[in-house]
């Protein structure tokens, strides 16, 4: 198990993300960024923006999802 925070994904709080793999932790960041959006809080509106963003243009955020997953796999084990 591994943690990373929203702002390791490039948004504004330290909430922890925790998952056995990469994409474990980027679904649990892009679900909070939906809870944000839902309840209004405005400092997640830029990094909504940009996950919506890649969510829409794969191929061109390839390289952002492989740095998250090579920042992931760096991380020690929680």
């Amino acid at each position: 198990m591994k943690t990373m925070t929203c702002r390791q994904f490039g948004g504004p709080c330290d909430l922890e993300h925790r998952g056995e793999t990469a994409d474990d932790v980027i679904k649990a960041q892009d679900q909070h960024l939906k809870d944000a959006e839902k309840s209004g809080d405005t400092t997640h509106l830029a990094a909504r923006k940009d996950m919506k963003g890649r969510w829409m243009h794969p191929k061109k955020s390839m390289g952002w999802y492989r740095e998250m997953k090579q920042t992931f796999a760096d991380l020690p084990e929680s």
